[in-house]
């Protein structure tokens, strides 16, 4: 069976490569020149298994209520006339509510744990370099309050089976030296041992670069345009798309797989298929490291402002924020410096800021950041995507549960996997 994966970011390429993997003919399909050049390109390098809860959860309405109007918000919401970002707020409240903020969170849980062991051995078996580390992540309170909730959130973790021991001050320091400039702010943390960091982008373009070695074809600068319907209308006939001459072709495969983030709401929208997926803005610096001593390589999470920080290699890459602004891709500056004051009051002296890459992507969110993996109302046509803040974190799972469910198997992870 011929399968054209839709999007070649980490979702697709690892998509690509599983269905591969389980014998499928493989095709992929993207509007740029390779691999993972929108949303993966710079992201917060984390694979964080040990952060599971999404951002609907009880506490989340009163924390947004109280980011109003700052322009250092880790979650702003900026208004528009689409009714669909209204929608999604609606639904992302209801998603709020304790129950269903326990259940997402133990979904998600059981999927990134899984993941995690697809990643390692994958990594294993085909020796990829991704200035990958496995030092684990140190979150970081910077509010007593919140610091006093540590042992909770480190018991329920172990309850789904993700290890995490909670940390004084002085410990936090003897795990990440440079953390040093920050020690008297520094109320504790929760030190993740098992979860690691690395570069999605230099990730992605590996496994592209071993799919292509190994048949699948690589449609690049390839921009999909529709999907035509067959004269069964359940079925994908093809898609079209616009080649890099700029001629109009129709791609033809037995099955699809949608893996477009942000972007495939409206590409099935003319099919009837309305997915809960609204693009949330994250922000990132990358920045060339000039003190080896003064930056960290522990992977480092600042749970009072909601920004991330991961070595990669020479390299120190900042991100955080999250902005709800549809598809607007600006990088604003207002958000950057945020971003930038962080690193340089946190690690002074560590990085060179004036030469600091700035970058804003769409994270394809839904409401209470469960994915959408499995069949969708199209005999033919196959989810994965909507991994929102956690596309790295899940990518590796996400795909192989894909190619379990493509085989006609149940993959072995407590999901709420989708079965048309």
């Amino acid at each position: 069976m011929h399968v054209m994966v839709l999007g070649a970011g980490l979702s697709g390429v690892t998509t690509a490569w599983y269905l591969q993997e389980a014998g499928f003919r493989v095709s992929l399909v993207d509007r740029q020149p390779e691999a993972a050049r929108e949303t993966s390109f710079a992201n917060g390098g984390q694979i964080s298994v040990s952060h599971p809860e999404p951002w609907a959860n009880p506490g989340a309405p009163w924390q947004i209520l109280r980011w109003l109007g700052r322009d250092d918000a880790p979650l702003k919401f900026r208004p528009t006339r689409d009714p669909a970002q209204w929608l999604w707020g609606v639904r992302f409240l209801l998603e709020c509510l304790p129950a269903r903020a326990h259940r997402n969170t133990r979904a998600v849980a059981a999927l990134a744990t899984w993941s995690g062991r697809q990643l390692r051995e994958l990594r294993a078996r085909l020796g990829l370099e991704y200035d990958q580390l496995e030092r684990g992540i140190l979150h970081l309170f910077h509010s007593r309050s919140e610091f006093l909730r540590a042992p909770e959130r480190a018991r329920t973790l172990a309850s789904f089976g993700i290890q995490a021991r909670v940390c004084s001050a002085d410990e936090c320091l003897a795990i990440e030296p440079a953390l040093g400039a920050q020690r008297a702010t520094l109320a504790g943390g929760l030190y993740a041992p098992d979860d690691e960091s690395g570069d999605a982008f230099r990730f992605t373009q590996a496994l592209a670069t071993r799919l292509a070695t190994q048949g699948a074809t690589l449609h690049w600068k390839h921009e999909i345009l529709g999907l035509r319907t067959g004269s069964a209308d359940d079925e994908i006939a093809g898609i079209d798309v616009r080649t890099p001459g700029g001629e109009i072709e129709t791609l033809r495969a037995d099955a699809y797989v949608l893996c477009l983030g942000s972007y495939g709401p409206r590409l099935v929208a003319a099919l009837g298929e309305r997915l809960p997926i609204y693009p949330v803005k994250g922000y990132s610096i990358t920045a060339p490291v000039v003190d080896a001593a003064r930056a960290p390589m522990v992977s480092l999470t600042d749970e009072s402002r909601r920004i991330v920080c991961s070595r990669l290699g020479n390299r120190l890459r900042i991100a955080g924020t999250a902005e709800l602004n549809g598809f607007d891709t600006e990088v604003r500056p207002e958000r950057i410096a945020g971003i930038l004051e962080w690193a340089q009051s946190r690690f002074p002296g560590a990085i060179d800021a004036a030469r600091a890459e700035h970058w804003a992507g769409l994270r394809p969110a839904t409401p209470g950041n469960i994915p959408l993996i499995g069949r969708s109302r199209r005999a033919n046509l196959w989810l994965n995507t909507g991994h929102g803040t956690l596309g790295w974190t899940l990518s590796c799972g996400s795909a192989a549960a894909l190619a379990e469910l493509m085989c006609g198997r149940r993959p072995p992870v407590a999901f709420p996997f989708l079965a048309a």
